[in-house]
């Protein structure tokens, strides 16, 4: 049965309602984390660097599926909150073909350009030979991971989280099982690691394509859709946010590369790869709340209830407060045992990714606000302030400080700079949400229904 998404939420009801959705992102995360774990230790430190240097180009192709996921589930979100059910099936029936071909093009664009793209990173050698190869394993299976990152959104959409999150339980675990079974027993090393992600999000993006395809009590699914580009231009507008937040974490993951090729070398390179693996699932539990709850503040806006959407927003507020702490202590003290699980063979390699884990954990304390703010103003369909929420937070304050940062303090300059960046976020983001409250302010002056409508059209 769908969850309705109309009612009242408490703070515990809305745990439980985006509860899915985070374990869903953990999951999801865990593909590349057990990749990097079995590369590591089955493979070694060369082949390690190579994942960790080419994997941020493939994430930036598998972000088109993030911006066609949010922006689109805001879109029908806000449609089924207006009451027209027949048009939100069709919007989502259409996006989903859509998120289908594009990815279809970028794996062929991908497969070509892999390899002069490994050169333009820095690679070379072994290392580059490695990189390419296992980029060009992530081409095969890129159109399905791209529909398993719209799909994270649109199960949210449906009204059924859980399913969603099965889904993914189910692809991650087959993914687990065979590396183990391909790397750590076949010894197939970055093949046998690339194989068994190709399965899992050949699962990821397939199950749902079946559960849609039939109609089920919920009040989305499969209709033969109407091509509109507006709409398909609306979505992706609306989630290009997301897409940018994507693109730039993957472009600062490239700097950060090239950062740390200059000062350390190879070292550096696959410190930072270990520090990505684990802090992937610290970011994960923010962005699948963000994802989780934002269909939530979408159908309430097309609702036009903003009571229920001010208490979202603080109730939501509250909880990555009281997450961010707790994420914070706890990448201080498992600083040591996560950097082992992948480095243990190294003592030098090992010192050095603990002491920049403790660093770099500093950015827990931002991040949620950060990841939250760009995805609430998507909720609303303002992509233009989520876009410039996101944009401002890797490609300005990021990038600015992974240049600027290690001038004046070495080497923990690079590991300062996400904290730094997220910190100056928020700034903006507080900004930002205080004007959207002023915007509002009036419903809570007692003025008349129709001076409330003068107000809102001038507003």
């Amino acid at each position: 049965m769908s969850v309705d998404m109309s009612k009242h939420f408490s703070t515990s009801a809305l745990l439980r309602f985006t509860l899915p959705t985070i374990a869903m992102m953990i999951f999801t995360s865990c593909y590349t984390i057990v990749d990097g774990f079995f590369v590591s230790n089955y493979a070694g430190k060369t082949a390690l660097a190579a994942v960790n240097l080419i994997l941020p180009p493939v994430m930036m192709l598998a972000s088109f599926g993030m911006m066609i996921g949010t922006g689109g589930s805001a879109l029908v979100a806000k449609t089924l909150g207006e009451g027209n059910r027949g048009r939100a099936r069709r919007h989502f029936s259409l996006l989903v073909i859509f998120a289908f071909a594009l990815g279809s093009v970028l794996a062929v664009g991908g497969w070509f350009f892999m390899e002069p793209t490994a050169g333009l990173l820095g690679a070379t050698g072994q290392m580059a030979k490695d990189a390419t190869l296992y980029g060009r394993m992530m081409m095969i299976s890129m159109p399905f991971f791209i529909l398993q990152y719209a799909f994270q959104s649109f199960f949210v959409t449906a009204g059924k989280p859980k399913y969603g999150f099965l889904v993914i339980v189910v692809a991650g675990v087959t993914n687990i099982l065979l590396d183990f079974l391909f790397v750590g027993l076949f010894g197939w090393g970055l093949v046998g690691a690339a194989l068994a992600t190709n399965i899992g999000e050949l699962i990821g993006g397939g199950i749902p394509l079946v559960y849609f395809a039939r109609k089920r009590s919920t009040h989305l699914y499969f209709v033969r859709p109407h091509l509109r580009w507006p709409v398909i231009g609306k979505a992706c507008a609306n989630g290009s946010s997301e897409m940018v937040t994507n693109i730039a974490m993957s472009l600062v993951g490239i700097l950060y590369n090239w950062q740390l090729l200059r000062f350390i070398g190879e070292d550096g390179v696959a410190a930072y790869g270990v520090i990505m693996y684990t802090a992937m699932v610290f970011a994960a539990v923010f962005m699948g709340y963000s994802i989780g709850s934002s269909p939530l503040m979408s159908f309430q806006y097309g609702a036009g209830n903003h009571t229920e959407m001010r208490s979202l927003l603080w109730k939501s507020l509250g909880m990555i407060a009281i997450a961010s702490v707790v994420m914070f202590l706890l990448g201080q003290e498992l600083a040591g045992p996560l950097s082992a699980i992948f480095v243990s063979y190294d003592a030098d390699l090992l010192e050095l990714t603990t002491k920049a884990y403790r660093l770099y954990a500093l950015c827990f304390l931002f991040m949620g606000f950060a990841i939250y703010a760009s995805a609430f103003f998507t909720a609303l369909n303002n992509g233009l302030v989520s876009a410039t929420i996101s944009f401002l937070r890797t490609l300005v304050f990021q990038v600015a400080a992974v240049i600027v940062l290690p001038m004046i303090f070495g080497i923990d300059g690079i590991w300062l700079s996400v904290t730094v960046g997220d910190a100056l976020t928020c700034l903006v983001a507080a900004t930002f949400m205080i004007a959207l409250s002023g915007r509002y302010g009036y419903r809570k002056r007692g003025l008349s229904p129709k001076a409330q409508a003068k107000l809102e059209a001038k507003a």
